[in-house]
Order: C-alpha cells, then sequence, then structure tokens
C-alpha cells in the first residue's frame, strides 16, 4: 500500500507539472512556429507508428501547412494576480479531484492485502482476454503483414495454453518478418510446445541453428539449442552451448545460478554419475537417481530470453501430484472428446495458471504431475508462491479459459511445496 501510495503522489506530481509548468512560463518572444513543428512532429510520429496511412498523413500535412501562423502572445513585464491565482486553485484542486475521483470509480479496498484473493467470478476477466484476442486476430486478416501483429497474437494464443494457434501465428510472423531474431527464436519454441513430445528437432532446431549463425550471442537461442541437445542426450554439447552462455548473465543472478545447476546436472549424466546437489538448495534436497531418470526432459517452455527471465525448474522446485476423478453425479455431462486441464494457481494473486497440462476428458481418472516446467511466463511458476489452488476443468470448447457448461472443480488454498498428493473430484458445473 505504502508503493501505491507513493506512485500516485509521484503521477500527481507529473500532473501538476504538465499543467503548471506552461502556466509559469514567461511566453514572451516565443515563437510563432513552435506550435506548427510540434504538430508536424506528431504527425511524423504517427506515420512512422503506422497510426496513419500515406494518405491519410498528406492530407493532415498539406492542412497543417495552410493553416495560418499563430499570433506571438503579447508580452509583460510580470505576470497578473489573476495568473497566480489560477496556479493556486489547480495545484489545490487537481490532487483533490484526483482523490475523490478514486474514492467514487476506484477500489480503494484493493489496497488491502486481505482482498487480494481473487473473488469466484473473477474469470470474468477471461472473456475480456478473449474479446481482445478475437479483435487482434479480425486485425490481422485485414492487415494480414503486420509480422509484430502475429507475434503478439501468438504470445497471447501462449498465455492462454493454446499452442497449435500459438505456433500458426507465429509461422505467420516469421513469414513476413524471416529476418527478425526474436520472432524466429519463438517460433522455434512456439513449434516445441505444439509437439507432443516438446522437443526442439527439425525445423525448430534449424531455426535456432539460423539464429546463432547470425547472432552467436542470442541468449535465448543458446539455451534453448543447449535445451535441444540435452533432450537428445548430446551432453557435452549442451555443457558447451551453456558454458558459451553463462558469462553473459550477472553471476549472482538466480538466472546464472540456474544454468550453472544445468551445466552440472549435464556434467554428471555425461558421465555416469548421480547429478549433485543444485546449488543454493537445502541440503538433501536432490532428487535420488531413480526420480531424476523418470522426470520430464528440460522443457522449452521455460527458455531465458535475458538476464531476467525464467530457466527450466532444477530438481528442488516444487511437483505437485494430483488425482483427478469425475463425481458420478456428472458422468452423463462428460463428452469423452472434450479437453481436461489440470492446473495450479496462485491463492494470492491474478487468476493466470503457474503450471497447467493438458488432457483428454476419456483419460479420467488421472493422475498429473504439475511444476515449474509448466509455467506460461518465468515470474508465474509454482516455486515463487506459497500458496496455491489447485484446480481441474472439462472444457467443451478446448479453451482453457472457463465457460459455462464446463465441469470443474477447485481446492482450498494449499502449499505449493507439498509432498503428499491432491485429490480431486470434479462436481461443478460452471454457470
Amino acid at each position: 500500500m505504502t508503493f501505491f501510495l507513493a506512485f500516485a503522489a509521484l503521477m500527481i506530481a507529473a500532473a501538476l507539472a504538465f499543467v503548471l509548468v506552461p502556466l509559469l512560463r514567461d511566453k514572451s518572444g516565443a515563437s510563432t512556429g513552435t506550435d506548427t513543428a510540434r504538430r508536424l512532429r506528431v504527425l511524423d510520429e504517427a506515420l512512422a507508428s503506422g497510426v496513419l496511412d500515406e494518405n491519410e498523413y498528406a492530407a493532415k500535412r498539406a492542412l497543417l501547412e495552410k493553416a495560418p501562423a499563430p499570433q506571438p502572445l503579447p508580452t509583460t513585464g510580470r505576470r497578473s494576480r489573476a495568473t497566480f491565482a489560477a496556479l493556486l486553485v489547480v495545484a489545490l484542486l487537481l490532487p483533490a479531484s484526483a482523490l475523490l475521483l478514486y474514492r467514487l470509480v476506484g477500489t480503494p479496498q484493493a489496497l488491502d492485502p486481505a482482498n487480494l484473493v481473487p473473488p469466484p467470478g473473477a474469470e470474468h476477466t477471461a472473456a475480456e482476454m478473449e474479446q481482445a484476442i478475437a479483435g487482434l486476430a479480425a486485425k490481422l486478416r485485414q492487415k494480414p503483414d503486420d509480422a509484430q501483429g502475429w507475434a503478439l497474437l501468438g504470445r497471447a494464443y501462449q498465455a492462454t495454453n493454446r499452442a497449435d494457434e500459438s505456433r500458426d501465428a507465429f509461422k505467420q510472423a516469421h513469414e513476413h518478418a524471416p529476418g527478425d531474431a526474436d520472432i524466429a527464436v519463438e517460433y522455434a519454441q512456439a513449434l516445441a510446445v505444439a509437439a507432443p513430445d516438446h522437443r526442439l528437432q527439425g525445423e525448430s532446431r534449424e531455426l535456432l541453428e539460423s539464429v546463432l549463425k547470425n547472432d552467436p550471442k542470442n541468449q535465448r537461442a543458446l539455451w534453448l539449442i543447449g535445451i535441444s541437445d540435452y533432450q537428445s542426450a548430446n551432453y557435452a554439447s549442451a555443457i558447451a552451448t551453456w558454458k558459451t552462455l553463462l558469462p553473459m548473465l550477472a553471476p549472482d543472478s538466480d538466472v546464472a545460478r540456474s544454468v550453472r545447476n544445468e551445466i552440472a546436472d549435464a556434467e554428471a549424466r555425461r558421465d555416469g554419475r548421480e547429478p549433485p546437489e543444485p546449488e543454493g538448495a537445502p541440503a538433501g534436497a536432490t532428487e535420488s537417481a531413480d526420480t531424476a531418470s523418470n522426470s520430464p526432459q528440460r522443457s522449452a517452455t521455460s527458455p531465458a530470453g535475458n538476464a531476467d527471465s525464467g530457466i527450466a525448474p532444477t530438481s528442488t522446485a516444487p511437483r505437485l501430484t494430483v488425482n483427478v476423478t469425475l463425481d458420478p453425479k456428472l458422468k452423463d455431462k462428460l463428452d469423452a472428446n472434450a479437453t481436461l486441464f489440470v492446473f495450479a494457481r496462485a491463492a494470492s494473486g491474478p487468476p493466470m495458471p503457474l503450471a497447467i497440462q493438458r488432457l483428454k476428458a476419456s483419460q479420467l481418472p488421472v493422475t498429473v504431475t504439475l511444476d515449474d516446467s509448466m509455467s506460461m511466463m518465468p515470474a508465474m511458476r509454482l516455486s515463487k508462491f506459497a500458496q496455491v489452488v489447485v484446480g481441474a476443468r472439462v472444457s467443451k470448447s478446448g479453451n482453457a479459459m472457463p465457460q459455462s457448461g464446463d465441469l470443474q472443480t477447485l481446492s482450498s488454498p494449499i502449499a505449493s511445496s507439498r509432498g503428499e498428493p491432491i485429490a480431486l473430484e470434479i462436481d461443478q458445473v460452471v454457470p
């Protein structure tokens, strides 16, 4: 709350500066062409950003150039009392009106930490996100050569766990901007995420190699190439790649620490040894050899984009085992071809899943494991939250966002470090 108040005060001060500085500034001798030049700069920026097309730009510039030049204001030796009165009124009324407006239409109670748990109907924001995605998709149908727009759509699909749609959107982005390294890396990752085995091979591997050929220091591509080698049990190559990446990272950062852990793990597997205890982990936290050999291979869903990005989970990260069953009373409502989502989200925070598994409803009853490798964003992982809510949902539409008629269940808040299996029975119908 203290941070919010400080930030609000800063914003009010900035607003006051925008209003008061022009009033305080001496306007004598001001150039009559300043306003025209400013408007021309705005038009140029609008053209560069794509807000205006060439025709609109030319028409607006012609009108601006034909407009009569503004006349300079008469100079005065000193500001009048009326000016200072106006300054005083603005300085007092602007902050007061902002606070009053926030009290009337804002949500002051949201500052209370006790109110951070999303209410039962918080999922309604999912519909808004779907509308935004649909709007972006419609815009791209009208302007299909917008590579950055396709990349944005790909990330939106990725955030809603629609791997196939994300892959297709990034394919469009890559086709329209084949020289964009960031898009190429994201497309490579999307290809792997959409693949049944999540392996970085074939086309995705070729894309990464092409990026590194032109930019040998691309951190995200280096990380993913290392994962590709690790997945293929080519540990020596993975080690060499990650050792190239390591000096580019801040030595004391969590990312660098994670890379060192992955290198140590790969070295142990190369030499036929049990992987060592990860750096920074509590004593005894290392997995047994059997557990490690049965754990999923390093995933392409948690790449290191830069020093602030996430890294695939280490052996000390939380692993939740979830047993999902269906209430017999809902048996007749179950569509065997529907999609089953099993997920975990923060108990206090946004409703975005921290980890999610996608299966077929016909697989019920089923047991799944949720861990950091299933995160959609580096900052939104199981290991980042002490308390989580675990849920299961049967979706007829195949959409991860809840919709009317879906079958679901949610647990009460539990510790993300829980080792005992979690029993979930799907016994509700989304209204």
